[in-house]
C-alpha cells in the first residue's frame, strides 16, 4: 500500500478531472465543531474555527480523492507514467518526447528533484550577513553597525519624499542583506550576496519551484512552478526548506505538460517589425515578436522558462512515499 506525503495538491483541479472521469465527485461531511470565545467576540472566534475546519476538511478530501484520480487515470490510460522513458538521454534528443507527449498530455514522473525559492535565498543570505556582523561586533573588529546598501538608502529617501503622495517605495529581496566584509582572505561580502540574489531573483521568479532531473543530467530538466494558496503548500519558505532541505530527493509529479521549450535558433523567424507597409502598428506582430524574445531569453537561461529540450508541467500533485522503517533488527 502506497502512503503519500503530499507537498502540493491542486484540489480544484483534482475535483474537476475526477468529475469528468467518474461522472461525479464524492463529498465528505465534517463533524460538528465545539467553539469557544476565549474573550473574543463569538462570531469572530466561530469564523476562525469554521475556517480551520474547512481547511482541514479540504485537505482530507484531497488525501482521499487524489489516489482515486491517479488510479482511474492510469487504468484508463489517460495518465502515462513516463519515468523510464525520460530517464533515457536519447528520448530527449530524438524529438520523441515532444511528439509522443505534446502540450496537454497527462503524465507522471518520479525522479530526483530539488526545491528553489529566491525568498529563501534572501532570508538565508540576510541571516548569514547578520550573524557575521554580530560576531564582528562582539569581537570588537566591527566598531560601527553595518551600513545600509546604497540602493536601500535611495529607496528610503525616495519613500520619505513620496509620503505626501502616498507612494511608498517597494523594497527588493536583496535589500534585506546589509553591507559586511567576511574576511580579507575570503571574497564574501554583502555586495557579493546581493549580486547572487539578484541572479536568483532574475532567473527564478520569487516563489516555490521544483526542478526535476529524470535523466540524472542537469542538462535535461522538468520545471514546475507550485502555486501558493493550494492545499498542503501552506508553509513559509523558511519552514518548507527547513523540513525538506535544498538537496535533491525523489519526488513524484503528476500533471499536464505545459509546453516544450524551443531551440533558441528557432525562435525568431521574422524581421521584428511592429508595423505593416503603411506604418500602422499591428498588435499581433508586436505580441509575437515580444513573446519570441521572451522565449529567446528563456532558451538562454535568463527568464523563468524551460530550456530546450526541457519542458514545463502544470502540477496536479507532488508527493513522496512515506517509508516504513526496517524493524528486522
Amino acid at each position: 500500500m502506497l502512503i503519500r506525503e503530499f507537498l502540493y495538491v491542486d484540489v480544484e483541479k483534482v475535483r474537476s478531472i475526477l468529475a469528468q472521469v467518474e461522472g461525479g465527485v464524492p463529498e465528505t461531511s465534517s463533524a460538528a465543531q465545539k467553539t469557544t470565545t476565549h474573550g473574543l467576540p463569538e462570531n469572530q472566534e466561530t469564523r476562525r474555527y469554521e475556517s480551520a475546519n474547512e481547511s482541514s476538511t479540504t485537505k482530507s478530501l484531497a488525501d482521499s480523492l487524489f489516489p482515486s484520480l491517479e488510479q482511474s487515470l492510469l487504468a484508463e490510460k489517460l495518465l502515462r507514467d513516463v519515468t523510464d522513458e525520460v530517464a533515457d538521454h536519447s528520448f530527449w534528443t530524438s524529438g520523441k518526447l515532444q511528439a509522443k507527449y505534446p502540450a496537454g498530455s497527462l503524465i507522471k514522473i518520479t525522479a530526483l528533484g530539488s526545491l528553489f525559492d529566491a525568498r529563501y535565498v534572501a532570508a538565508s543570505f540576510a541571516g548569514l550577513a547578520a550573524a557575521v556582523t554580530g560576531f564582528q561586533e562582539i569581537n570588537g573588529s566591527y566598531p560601527e553597525p553595518a551600513a545600509l546598501p546604497p540602493a536601500v538608502r535611495k529607496r528610503l529617501n525616495r519613500a520619505a519624499g513620496n509620503k505626501k503622495n502616498n507612494h511608498p517605495a517597494i523594497p527588493e529581496l536583496e535589500d534585506r542583506i546589509p553591507d559586511f566584509t567576511f574576511a580579507d582572505s575570503v571574497d564574501l561580502s554583502g555586495e557579493n550576496l546581493r549580486a547572487m540574489l539578484r541572479i536568483a531573483r532574475g532567473l527564478f521568479t520569487p516563489g516555490l519551484h521544483l526542478n526535476l532531473f529524470p535523466a540524472h543530467d542537469r542538462d535535461y530538466s522538468v520545471s514546475v512552478r507550485l502555486n501558493e494558496g493550494r492545499q498542503h503548500l501552506d508553509d513559509d519558505p523558511e519552514i518548507l526548506f527547513a523540513r525538506y532541505g535544498t538537496g535533491e530527493q525523489v519526488w513524484t509529479l503528476v500533471g499536464s505538460v505545459g509546453h516544450h521549450a524551443a531551440p533558441a535558433s528557432n525562435l525568431f523567424d521574422g524581421d521584428g517589425s511592429f508595423t505593416d507597409d503603411s506604418g500602422k502598428v499591428v498588435r499581433g506582430r508586436a505580441a509575437k515578436f515580444i513573446n519570441e524574445f521572451l522565449g529567446f531569453m528563456g532558451a538562454s537561461g535568463f527568464s523563468d522558462l524551460p530550456q530546450y529540450p526541457g519542458f514545463s508541467v502544470v502540477p496536479i500533485a507532488v508527493y513522496r512515499p512515506i517509508h516504513v522503517g526496517d524493524d528486522s533488527e
